[in-house]
Protein backbone atom coordinates (compact mmCIF):
# COMPACT_ATOMS: atom_id res chain seq x y z
CA UNK A 1 0.00 0.00 0.00
CA UNK A 2 1.20 3.49 -0.70
CA UNK A 3 1.53 5.99 2.09
CA UNK A 4 4.25 6.85 4.53
CA UNK A 5 5.70 4.46 7.06
CA UNK A 6 3.14 5.37 9.73
CA UNK A 7 -0.10 4.90 7.79
CA UNK A 8 -2.90 2.63 9.03
CA UNK A 9 -5.93 1.76 6.90
CA UNK A 10 -9.21 1.37 8.77
CA UNK A 11 -11.88 -0.51 6.82
CA UNK A 12 -15.49 -1.41 7.53
CA UNK A 13 -17.44 -4.26 5.94
CA UNK A 14 -21.14 -5.11 5.63
CA UNK A 15 -22.79 -1.68 5.83
CA UNK A 16 -24.25 0.77 5.58
CA UNK A 17 -26.33 -0.11 8.63
CA UNK A 18 -28.83 2.22 10.24
CA UNK A 19 -27.73 3.22 13.75
CA UNK A 20 -24.28 1.67 13.34
CA UNK A 21 -22.62 3.31 10.33
CA UNK A 22 -23.70 6.82 11.42
CA UNK A 23 -22.09 6.16 14.82
CA UNK A 24 -18.88 5.07 13.06
CA UNK A 25 -18.93 8.20 10.90
CA UNK A 26 -19.43 10.41 13.95
CA UNK A 27 -16.55 8.70 15.76
CA UNK A 28 -14.23 9.00 12.74
CA UNK A 29 -15.10 12.70 12.43
CA UNK A 30 -14.38 13.21 16.14
CA UNK A 31 -10.86 11.83 15.57
CA UNK A 32 -10.31 13.47 12.16
CA UNK A 33 -9.97 9.95 10.77
CA UNK A 34 -10.71 8.60 7.31
CA UNK A 35 -11.67 5.04 6.43
CA UNK A 36 -12.70 2.80 3.56
CA UNK A 37 -16.17 1.25 3.64
CA UNK A 38 -16.74 -2.00 1.74
CA UNK A 39 -20.50 -1.81 1.23
CA UNK A 40 -23.15 -4.37 0.41
CA UNK A 41 -25.30 -3.42 -2.57
CA UNK A 42 -28.54 -4.44 -0.87
CA UNK A 43 -27.71 -2.19 2.09
CA UNK A 44 -26.81 0.73 -0.20
CA UNK A 45 -30.30 0.34 -1.70
CA UNK A 46 -31.84 0.30 1.79
CA UNK A 47 -29.82 3.26 3.12
CA UNK A 48 -28.76 5.52 0.24
CA UNK A 49 -28.61 8.49 2.61
CA UNK A 50 -26.00 6.81 4.81
CA UNK A 51 -24.02 5.71 1.74
CA UNK A 52 -24.04 9.31 0.49
CA UNK A 53 -22.89 10.55 3.89
CA UNK A 54 -19.89 8.19 3.70
CA UNK A 55 -18.91 9.81 0.40
CA UNK A 56 -19.74 13.37 1.49
CA UNK A 57 -17.48 13.07 4.54
CA UNK A 58 -14.46 12.12 2.44
CA UNK A 59 -14.27 8.39 3.03
CA UNK A 60 -13.59 5.83 0.31
CA UNK A 61 -15.91 3.01 -0.71
CA UNK A 62 -15.49 -0.45 -2.15
CA UNK A 63 -17.76 -3.24 -3.35
CA UNK A 64 -18.45 -6.06 -0.86
CA UNK A 65 -20.98 -7.79 -3.19
CA UNK A 66 -24.72 -7.34 -3.33
CA UNK A 67 -25.90 -10.03 -0.94
CA UNK A 68 -22.82 -11.36 0.93
CA UNK A 69 -22.70 -14.78 -0.73
CA UNK A 70 -20.21 -17.43 0.32
CA UNK A 71 -18.03 -17.75 -2.76
CA UNK A 72 -16.95 -21.30 -2.06
CA UNK A 73 -20.62 -22.41 -1.97
CA UNK A 74 -21.81 -20.42 -4.99
CA UNK A 75 -21.57 -21.08 -8.72
CA UNK A 76 -19.03 -18.76 -10.33
CA UNK A 77 -21.51 -17.13 -12.72
CA UNK A 78 -23.99 -16.41 -9.94
CA UNK A 79 -21.25 -15.05 -7.67
CA UNK A 80 -19.82 -12.71 -10.32
CA UNK A 81 -23.33 -11.52 -11.20
CA UNK A 82 -23.92 -10.67 -7.52
CA UNK A 83 -20.71 -8.58 -7.42
CA UNK A 84 -21.59 -6.83 -10.68
CA UNK A 85 -25.09 -6.05 -9.37
CA UNK A 86 -23.49 -4.26 -6.42
CA UNK A 87 -21.17 -2.42 -8.82
CA UNK A 88 -24.23 -0.77 -10.36
CA UNK A 89 -24.81 0.89 -6.96
CA UNK A 90 -21.27 1.33 -5.63
CA UNK A 91 -18.97 3.48 -7.74
CA UNK A 92 -15.68 1.70 -7.08
CA UNK A 93 -13.33 -0.77 -8.72
CA UNK A 94 -12.25 -2.06 -5.31
CA UNK A 95 -13.68 -5.40 -4.24
CA UNK A 96 -13.44 -7.28 -0.97
CA UNK A 97 -14.88 -10.80 -1.02
CA UNK A 98 -17.14 -11.66 1.92
CA UNK A 99 -15.24 -13.92 4.33
CA UNK A 100 -12.07 -13.26 2.30
CA UNK A 101 -12.65 -16.53 0.43
CA UNK A 102 -13.50 -17.14 -3.21
CA UNK A 103 -12.92 -19.89 -5.75
CA UNK A 104 -10.02 -19.57 -8.18
CA UNK A 105 -12.49 -19.29 -11.07
CA UNK A 106 -14.19 -16.36 -9.31
CA UNK A 107 -10.85 -14.74 -8.54
CA UNK A 108 -9.71 -14.96 -12.18
CA UNK A 109 -12.81 -13.18 -13.46
CA UNK A 110 -13.11 -10.60 -10.69
CA UNK A 111 -9.39 -9.78 -10.69
CA UNK A 112 -9.77 -8.60 -14.31
CA UNK A 113 -12.57 -6.20 -13.34
CA UNK A 114 -11.64 -5.10 -9.83
CA UNK A 115 -8.71 -4.61 -7.49
CA UNK A 116 -9.25 -7.25 -4.80
CA UNK A 117 -8.50 -5.91 -1.32
CA UNK A 118 -8.04 -8.16 1.70
CA UNK A 119 -6.65 -7.29 5.14
CA UNK A 120 -3.94 -8.21 7.62
CA UNK A 121 -5.67 -7.33 10.92
CA UNK A 122 -9.10 -8.88 11.50
CA UNK A 123 -10.84 -7.50 14.59
CA UNK A 124 -13.11 -10.54 15.07
CA UNK A 125 -15.81 -8.07 16.13
CA UNK A 126 -18.51 -10.28 14.57
CA UNK A 127 -17.62 -13.33 16.67
CA UNK A 128 -20.06 -13.87 19.54
CA UNK A 129 -17.36 -15.69 21.52
CA UNK A 130 -15.07 -12.64 21.43
CA UNK A 131 -15.58 -10.02 24.14
CA UNK A 132 -15.35 -6.30 23.36
CA UNK A 133 -12.06 -6.12 25.28
CA UNK A 134 -10.64 -9.10 23.36
CA UNK A 135 -11.72 -7.49 20.07
CA UNK A 136 -9.81 -4.33 20.98
CA UNK A 137 -6.76 -6.32 22.07
CA UNK A 138 -6.69 -8.28 18.81
CA UNK A 139 -6.41 -5.02 16.90
CA UNK A 140 -4.08 -3.24 19.34
CA UNK A 141 -1.67 -6.18 19.49
CA UNK A 142 -1.48 -6.44 15.70
CA UNK A 143 -1.75 -2.88 14.40
CA UNK A 144 1.37 -1.64 12.64
CA UNK A 145 2.35 0.79 9.89
CA UNK A 146 0.70 -0.40 6.69
CA UNK A 147 -1.94 -2.42 8.54
CA UNK A 148 -5.31 -2.89 6.87
CA UNK A 149 -7.73 -3.32 9.77
CA UNK A 150 -11.22 -4.79 9.32
CA UNK A 151 -14.18 -3.85 11.47
CA UNK A 152 -17.82 -4.52 10.59
CA UNK A 153 -20.48 -1.81 10.63
CA UNK A 154 -23.27 -4.33 11.23
CA UNK A 155 -25.75 -5.02 14.04
CA UNK A 156 -24.07 -8.37 14.73
CA UNK A 157 -20.68 -6.76 15.35
CA UNK A 158 -21.93 -3.49 16.86
CA UNK A 159 -21.02 -3.99 20.53
CA UNK A 160 -17.51 -5.31 19.89
CA UNK A 161 -16.83 -2.92 17.02
CA UNK A 162 -17.77 0.17 19.02
CA UNK A 163 -15.45 -0.74 21.88
CA UNK A 164 -12.68 -1.92 19.57
CA UNK A 165 -12.85 1.14 17.34
CA UNK A 166 -12.75 3.55 20.30
CA UNK A 167 -9.60 1.88 21.65
CA UNK A 168 -8.04 1.67 18.19
CA UNK A 169 -8.58 5.37 17.48
CA UNK A 170 -7.01 6.25 20.83
CA UNK A 171 -4.00 4.00 20.11
CA UNK A 172 -3.51 5.38 16.61
CA UNK A 173 -3.32 8.86 18.12
CA UNK A 174 -0.85 7.74 20.83
CA UNK A 175 1.43 6.14 18.24
CA UNK A 176 1.21 9.14 15.90
CA UNK A 177 -0.01 6.97 13.03
CA UNK A 178 -1.76 8.51 10.04
CA UNK A 179 -5.03 7.36 8.49
CA UNK A 180 -4.95 6.18 4.91
CA UNK A 181 -7.70 5.62 2.39
CA UNK A 182 -7.71 2.63 0.10
CA UNK A 183 -8.68 4.01 -3.30
CA UNK A 184 -8.48 2.98 -6.92
CA UNK A 185 -5.80 5.65 -7.36
CA UNK A 186 -3.69 3.89 -4.72
CA UNK A 187 -3.05 1.16 -7.25
CA UNK A 188 -2.29 3.13 -10.42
Amino acid sequence: MPGNNSTVYLTFDDGPTEGVTPWVLDKLKEHSARATFFCLGKKVEMHPDIYQRILDEGHAVGNHSYSHLKGWETRTGQYVQDVDLAADLINSKLYRPPYGRIKRSQFRILNERYKIILWNVLSMDYNRWVTPKRCANIVLNNIHPGAIVVFHDSKKAEKNMKYGLEKTLEEIKKRNFNYGLITEESFL
